[in-house]
């Protein structure tokens, strides 16, 4: 089925865009550097506005005028001039080498007389889509006023397409000529190749804080993977659910049925579920407090878990290193905080020295795990979805991309 859906997805190479404006969604909901005022703030990581670039160059090179539209933060529909796109098209202008001119607004009629007035080849930031509450809300009238200014649509907003927001579904059915940016058809091969036929053994590396952020995505999992590691605070919940003392360490009570259940699932289909075999553990969280390796899995009630231990990384890259395709997403432990970021650190390297393997890691902390290790550029294919890459795991779509099939 994701095969399928790749090969019915056109992309914006399969468009005729001369002379047309193109409304591209973009993600451009970037960090930006903290304590300055609103006119002063710049673009603190330029990632997702550098992986954007093929797409933009591609639509000038073909003689289009580019609308740009994103979102920025969380407004909840009121104007924040801290959330101004303003710091991304000066970044965009530096990147592109031509003026990026920046709307008053996304939508209405100034907007629309500043497109009139500008040359073919122009590119306009619109500006943040969340100043409404209709884009949000996927409201008929916003979406009907996004694409009366453009005569085709593109998404290349990947890690917002699992959201049923306006610019992302609501306006593509008013488009005859609608398709995919680069990045996106880089995410979903990327993703479906998981989904689809992956070499063997695969395995999938799960961390972060919480079993229910993906518990879902291990029900997808235990039909394709031959194996699953489990780190960072979500494991605790499923230790639990096997009986072992977690002390202080974060589980969610409500999750260790359906934790037992995924783990009778996994035994019963063959998939071997890795857990940490010994923690890290302090008695409270905070940079310089001492910290021990436990003996085995059972935790003190008088301590907390904030990393794996030696013998679970040792267990853990033995798993990784007989593997052919792997999937990351989520810390091993407290990756921020020094030395509770070993782990994770060794995970990254393990995953890293594989050349023949086929590897996959998203997710903002894995990201940036891989960033602070100076890893990125040994991993296959860096996903920019977080949430989205996630919901694409578990259904194998979404509905950014369902409307631009519909």
């Amino acid at each position: 089925m994701p095969q399928e859906q790749r090969m019915e997805l056109k992309t914006i190479d399969q468009l005729s865009l001369a002379h047309k404006r193109v409304l591209i969604r973009v993600d451009f909901n970037v960090p930006l550097t903290p304590g300055q005022k609103a006119s002063e703030q710049k673009v603190s990581d330029a990632t997702r506005v550098r992986e954007a670039l093929p797409t933009i160059q591609h639509a000038l090179a073909q003689g289009a005028t580019v609308l740009l539209a994103s979102h920025l933060g969380r407004p909840r529909g009121t104007v924040t001039p801290a959330l101004s796109l303003k710091p991304v098209a000066t970044l965009l202008q530096e990147l592109l080498g031509r003026p990026v001119h920046l709307a008053p607004d996304c939508v209405g009629p100034a907007v629309q007389r500043q497109i009139n007035q500008l040359s073919v080849g122009a590119v306009v930031m619109l500006e943040n889509l969340r100043f409404h509450a209709e884009e949000e809300a996927n409201d008929l009238a916003f979406s009907r006023a996004l694409a009366d200014l453009a005569d085709i649509y593109v998404n290349d907003a990947f890690g917002s397409s699992h959201r049923s927001h306006a610019s992302v579904v609501g306006v593509v059915q008013h488009f005859e000529d609608k398709g995919a940016g680069f990045l996106v058809r880089r995410e979903v091969e990327a993703l479906s190749s998981l989904l689809s036929a992956p070499d063997r053994p695969f395995v999938a590396i799960l961390g972060g804080a919480k079993v229910s952020d993906k518990i879902g995505l291990i029900h997808s999992l235990l039909p394709r993977a031959d194996a699953i590691i489990i780190g960072g605070a979500m494991a605790y919940t499923l230790l639990r659910a096997q009986g072992v003392k977690t002390g202080g360490s974060l589980v969610e009570p409500e999750k260790i049925g359906e934790a037992r259940n995924v783990l009778q699932q996994a035994q019963q289909q063959g998939v071997g579920i890795h857990l940490p075999q010994d923690h890290i553990v302090t008695a409270e969280m905070r940079v310089g407090a001492a910290t021990v390796a436990t003996a085995g899995a059972d935790i003190p009630d008088t301590q907390l878990g904030v990393d794996i231990g030696p013998h679970s990384i040792a267990a853990f890259r033995a798993v990784v290193q007989s593997a052919r395709t792997i999937l990351w997403n989520g810390p091993m432990g407290i990756f921020e905080m020094s030395p509770y970021d070993r782990g994770t650190r060794s995970i990254a390297e393990a995953v890293a020295s594989l050349s023949s393997c086929f590897s996959v890691a998203g997710g903002g902390d894995t990201v940036a795990a891989l960033s602070q290790a100076g890893l990125t550029d040994r991993i296959s294919h860096i996903s920019t979805g977080g949430g989205a890459s996630l919901a694409f795991l578990e259904s194998g779509d979404l509905p950014g991309l369902a409307a631009l099939r519909s």
